[in-house]
């Protein structure tokens, strides 16, 4: 399997290289050149399987480049029961991604109980031990520089701690994350770990750490990698979980599912776009947003205009508060056709700080083929939200995951089971639970106290050459 950037004008690599790479040379994205299919057979084949053994049957079509027994022993190490430990029931902790039945027809696929409470740790655990490997196997070094507005931070850092050959430099935006958040990134003081708050949104650090990544110069001699959802060992890792859902909701290969995802960057629901590319039964992909609804505007209207940051609001659902999407790209190379010219053309648009409108084109026309949905909420519907879902089905849910149950039940429909995926635990938001239910949200024992622990960050303009000489002095 080789993988070819969404611009056309970079070289078809092997999985190992675009693992280290993150960013196409030509600015693009990478996505292998077809997507492999599964069947019915294969199905009810892989119906019965452990998570671990799920994982690895769907990563060995995609990764060739790593030996079969040495690419099942990195899956087992990955998803263990200990990893993913804080099940809100103990006894499911086994299935790693339990799902919930709130009521018949309606679920809730945790994906929040690895170290982080967030569903970044479903991949980033597994990136970690990749780089680790793929590393010590070709005795080179790697310098993360990542992005985060809240939860891919934390995992991406729990990943890598300690892991040799590997520094993290994460940028965050000063002051726009939870309290827990912040401890949870800050409060790490191994030597690899780097914490960066910049002044500025998140969409400002995002830009940083493109600008470098198109640096080609800086980032070959500093041997800068990413693990931000631009890579796609992270989206093809979140590709699991929708088959894993969707065995858990159904009893046969006939059925069909939907899926509902709180989206931000677009990686969480690019995986499932993935999925259901590779033939997995998926009636709807409903993406649901915050207020700030760009990706959401996009699906109703064809026009893709991301905010400027003044335009960005800071809203209780803070990982979502993200106004020009990443990883959409991808979703739009497969719109197009796979037109690289066009991807392009269009991207040349968004990079000056353009939009574009595809409502139109026969390209727009094609999203219900793709089984697209979307919908908005905002912190009144949030609040609402987390009161019914306790009164009616006694869970706590988190914020971005009410943003998601309140879109899914817009565009629920009685034949087709929905499911919500959940991105983080409620703790992780405590301000806006106890502004809800005006209690505490449980959480895991050993977490107690945390944000009292001392916290290692440095704060830096939002510039690009403050943090490339900050990397320069660090690696």
């Amino acid at each position: 399997m080789k993988y070819i950037s969404t611009r056309g004008q970079s070289p078809a690599l092997p999985f190992c290289d675009i693992l280290l790479g993150g960013l196409a040379p030509d600015g693009g994205l990478y996505l292998p050149e077809y997507y492999p299919q599964v069947d019915r057979a294969m199905l009810a084949e892989w119906r019965t399987l452990s998570y671990a053994e799920l994982a690895y049957r769907i990563f060995s079509l995609y990764v060739d480049d790593i030996p079969a027994a040495d690419l099942k022993a990195l899956t087992a190490k990955t998803y263990t029961e200990n990893t993913y430990r804080f099940a809100r029931n103990a006894a499911k902790a086994k299935d790693i991604t339990p799902l919930t039945e709130l009521e018949p027809g309606l679920y809730l696929l945790e994906l929040s109980n690895g170290p982080t409470l967030a569903f970044k740790d479903m991949a980033m655990q597994l990136l970690g031990n990749l780089f680790e490997y793929v590393l010590d196997k070709r005795g080179q070094q790697i310098n993360i520089l990542g992005a985060t507005s809240g939860d891919t931070g934390s995992a991406a850092e729990y990943a890598m701690r300690g892991k040799h050959n590997v520094r993290v430099f994460m940028l965050s935006p000063e002051g726009k994350m939870s309290a827990f958040q912040r401890a949870q990134m800050y409060s790490l003081q191994d030597a690899n770990i780097f914490n960066i708050a910049v002044r500025g949104m998140f969409d400002d650090a995002q830009d940083i750490v493109k600008a470098v990544s198109n640096d080609a110069a800086f980032k070959a001699e500093h041997k800068i990698g990413a693990v931000n959802s631009i890579n796609w060992a992270r989206v093809m890792a979140q590709v699991v979980y929708y088959f894993k859902g969707y065995f858990e909701a159904t009893r046969s290969e006939e059925e069909q599912v939907s899926f509902c995802v709180p989206s931000g960057n677009f990686g969480n629901i690019c995986a499932g776009h993935v999925a259901r590319m590779m033939g997995l039964p998926i009636d709807k992909l409903v993406l649901a947003t915050n207020e700030n609804n760009v990706l959401d505007e996009f699906f109703r209207t064809g026009i893709y205009r991301p905010r400027q940051t003044a335009e960005t609001y800071v809203t209780s659902s803070p990982s979502m508060d993200i106004s020009k999407a990443s990883n959409f790209e991808r979703f739009v190379f497969d719109l197009v056709g796979r037109d690289t010219a066009t991807v392009r053309a269009l991207w040349t648009k968004v990079d000056a700080g353009g939009s574009f409108d595809l409502s139109a084109t026969p390209h727009f026309a094609r999203v219900p083929q793709f089984g697209f949905l979307s919908g908005n909420s905002t912190h009144a519907d949030r609040l609402a939200t987390i009161r019914d879902c306790r009164a009616r089905y006694d869970e706590t849910i988190d914020t971005h995951t009410a943003d998601g149950l309140k879109v899914a039940l817009e565009h629920r429909t009685p034949d087709v089971a929905m499911i919500v995926l959940e991105t983080a635990q409620a703790v992780k938001f405590a301000e806006t639970i106890r502004e809800a239910l005006n209690e505490e949200p449980a959480r895991p024992a050993e977490l107690n106290g945390i944000e009292a622990l001392p916290q290692r960050v440095e704060v830096i303009d939002a510039d690009v050459n403050a943090i490339k000489a900050f990397v320069r002095e660090h690696c």
